[in-house]
């Protein structure tokens, strides 16, 4: 929404189906049926925000999604098109006080039992960032660096359950980083998750051969992540 637009935010109580209400409305630049179609997947943007200096990678509304369902609710978008404004609509079942089990035994429980420490190894910052926030998000620690000297200085410091690792870095390469982790007792026996914009055969059998288990293409898909970790979990 351009300076001198307006946005309203709401909260109600649908007390036919006893779920909180919660409405955003602008009326900024809008968007067509098609962006519609993808606004909530992983690194989606419209078309008249890529490059545009404020627009960031596209995640912040998959983690609103993912939050909002995490929490048995719903989230829908509308807009007329563009130039004609967006209306999100945030649905989320009503709690009442004496519902709520708010015990910090039961919280550290729930939390603690897919929790992972995680290394992730990115040079791009913002990807990094995303990752680390959506990672955490889920429950997971997680601790980032941007090149590869200093995620194999990290694993050597302390084992890590999962390490991924992009393999374009600007030092070495992801797969030195495999191969250092792999040789080096310190390091334990993590997961190790390859992220690479090339996805033929020859780079994931590449992938491989250093020590990875699984490759993955960027940008990654955050559902693929989160079954490969809660698998990693389960192993532990």
């Amino acid at each position: 929404t351009d300076k001198g637009g307006r946005v309203e935010v709401s909260v109600g109580l649908d007390a036919d189906s006893d779920q909180v209400v919660v409405r955003v409305v602008d009326d900024g630049i809008g968007m067509d049926s098609k962006m519609l179609q993808t606004l909530f997947e992983p690194f989606a943007q419209a078309d008249e925000v890529v490059g545009d200096a404020s627009g960031g990678l596209g995640l912040g509304l998959a983690l609103v999604k993912g939050l909002v369902e995490m929490h048995g609710g719903q989230v829908q978008v509308r807009s007329e098109g563009p130039g004609e404004g967006t209306e999100f609509v945030i649905r989320l079942p009503a709690q009442r006080a004496e519902q709520a089990d708010l015990s910090p035994e039961k919280s550290e429980r729930s939390t603690a039992v897919d929790s992972l420490r995680i290394l992730l190894v990115e040079d791009n910052r913002d990807i990094a960032d995303s990752l680390r926030r959506v990672l955490q998000l889920e429950g997971h620690r997680v601790e980032a660096v941007h090149d590869g000297e200093s995620g194999v200085s990290k694993a050597e410091e302390q084992p890590f359950d999962v390490v991924i690792c992009d393999i374009g870095l600007p030092d070495i390469d992801g797969y030195q980083v495999a191969r250092t982790i792999r040789d080096c007792p310190a390091a334990g026996d993590p997961y190790l998750i390859a992220l690479s914009g090339y996805t033929s055969e020859d780079v994931i059998e590449k992938a491989r051969r250093a020590g990875f288990d699984r490759h993955l293409a960027k940008p990654p898909d955050i559902e693929e992540i989160s079954e490969l970790l809660a698998g990693v979990g389960q192993d532990g």
